[in-house]
């Protein structure tokens, strides 16, 4: 029980082991994440071998997300109680698992369930990873962590298509789901030997019907987006789910709020840098979960790429959030801007990038390169500062609930972007596609229905068109997300820098 105190770093000091540590995490960190992305450069094989149609590829990619947007908060708080090291080892041995179930998988149900069990893995591995940074390192070096930890995280979501291309070009898309194997093997080993254990002796129970409840809120609400265009948004089912997944996460809040242990203390949202921190948090990832859904489907549907060329042409994001956070740009920025600054601007390139790729990428790669630029900057800036905003707004005793948080907006983010730019995608598409096509679930299909080489034509146009629309509305609300973060996040540091008599009287917690 003495192990948390014991690798607690003090002020101007830092586990003896902690870079080395630090790289183990990123090591495990960056197999889950590049999961996050690797199968959208599957889509057309899995559309053409398995026959899914688009509602099915959103599912496949979503399964993942949700599961882990539903345990991130029940496997922090586990954590805090059980031991940090035992979680993410017990994380990658999942992860490894479901990686091979998912490979081996003959349906898309089956497929689909397999990504779910790899989620299950994966919000273990999420959120231990930034748990264990807030352990070992001090004050002083943790924005630097945290950083580097960032562009690994960047990393893998930006490199997932890189790979997936590399892999599916020799092999077929079950080799997409065998690389995770060796990785999550190496990584298991690298954590037993090397990472110290940790946790809050006095941690509380895990709430599973907090975990339950705000899963089926979440799931409801994004079945209902992903099938509305299809179903129609005054369907039954369409609004039977949205009905569950309101009355689902509304029941979630009023439970937190009573439960004797919540998993999410309903307090941290008075805490102004912590709202501000949130809300960012959900639209960045977002614009990046959206945009790369439908990118990496216009590379290769419209423009005619192969998966690799798809993933060749994708990793100058890549290489620039990986140049600005190794050499330590975003950690020089942040205390010299400040919060709010650094955050609205990392959000106003990424936006910038969004509306660039949408505008100037329409029918070519040259427009596209400079949005990728500037969406990479933009990551590289906003989500290490977000994920500090976070951490600091939490309790260090709470680290695991902390990074649960971190974690939850990312992949619900992620998952609501697919679904909402899918969402106004395949409504675009529809409604532009021509009357040959009508009905078509996706654009193979939709091509596959078409008559003349004029009909193809209004076909792929139809289909460009509402990408471009799409872009321009994650563009949209990542500008939004920035500035309501960054006004936020000021009122917090202005609330912060007042007399704790005033701060009482605004309801705001002292030090917070």
């Amino acid at each position: 029980m003495s192990a948390p105190a014991a690798i607690r770093p003090s002020a101007g000091s830092g586990h003896p082991q902690r870079w080395l540590i630090l790289g183990v995490i990123c090591l495990a960190q960056l197999t889950v994440l590049l999961d996050n992305t690797v199968l959208n450069v599957a889509i057309p094989s899995l559309t053409t071998e398995m026959g899914a149609a688009t509602s099915d590829i959103q599912w496949m990619i979503n399964a993942y997300s949700l599961v882990q947007s539903g345990l991130l908060l029940t496997a922090g708080s586990a954590a805090d109680r059980y031991g940090r090291k035992k979680l993410l080892a017990a994380g990658l041995a999942l992860f490894g698992v479901g990686s091979l179930a998912a490979a081996l998988s003959q349906t898309t149900g089956e497929l689909i369930a397999a990504r779910a069990g790899m989620g299950v893995g994966g919000a273990l591995l999420m959120t231990t990873t930034l748990a264990v940074i807030v352990q070992v390192f001090d004050d002083a070096e943790r924005t630097k962590a945290i950083g580097l930890w960032g562009a690994v995280s960047s990393l893998g979501f930006a490199a997932g298509p890189l790979i997936g291309g590399a892999l599916l070009d020799h092999f077929w898309w079950g080799s997409i789901f065998l690389v995770n194997i060796p990785v999550a093997l190496l990584g298991l080993i690298a954590v037993l030997k090397l990472v110290p254990e940790s946790k809050n002796p006095a941690g509380d129970r895990p709430d599973l019907l907090g975990a339950l409840l705000s899963t089926i809120g979440m799931t409801g609400v994004v079945y209902a987006i992903i099938s509305g265009p299809v179903d129609g948004w005054t369907s039954s089912s369409v609004l039977l789910s949205a009905l569950i997944g309101v009355v689902g996460l509304g029941v979630f809040v009023l439970w937190e709020r009573r439960a004797p242990h919540p998993m999410l203390d309903m307090h941290f949202f008075r805490n102004r840098r912590f709202v501000g921190a949130v809300a960012g948090g959900i639209l960045v990832a977002f614009g990046m979960g959206g945009s790369f859904f439908l990118l990496t489907q216009h590379l290769q549907f419209v423009l005619g790429y192969s998966p690799l060329e798809t993933g060749l042409r994708m990793t100058p994001l890549a290489i620039v959030i990986v140049a600005l956070n190794l050499t330590g740009v975003g950690a020089r920025l942040l205390p010299r801007l400040g919060t709010p600054l650094t955050i609205v601007g990392g959000m106003g390139l990424l936006a910038g990038g969004l509306a660039a790729v949408a505008v100037l990428g329409a029918h070519g790669y040259g427009g596209m390169l400079l949005g990728l630029v500037l969406m990479g900057a933009g990551i590289a800036l906003a989500m290490p500062a977000m994920a500090n905003a976070i951490m600091s707004a939490i309790p260090p005793e709470k680290a695991g609930v902390g990074a649960g948080v971190n974690g939850t907006l990312t992949e619900f983010g992620n998952g609501l972007g697919v679904a909402v730019l899918g969402a106004v995608l395949n409504s675009r598409f529809a409604a532009l596609v021509p009357a040959v096509a009508a009905g078509a679930g996706s654009l193979p299909a939709a091509l596959a229905a078409a008559r003349t080489g004029a009909d193809r034509s209004a076909v792929s146009d139809a289909f460009s068109t509402g990408v471009q629309t799409s872009q321009l509305a994650g563009a949209a609300a990542v500008l939004v997300g920035g500035v309501l973060a960054a006004l936020l996040l000021r009122r917090a540091e202005r609330a912060d820098a007042a007399p704790p008599e005033q701060e009482a009287e605004e309801g705001v917690p002292v030090g917070g």
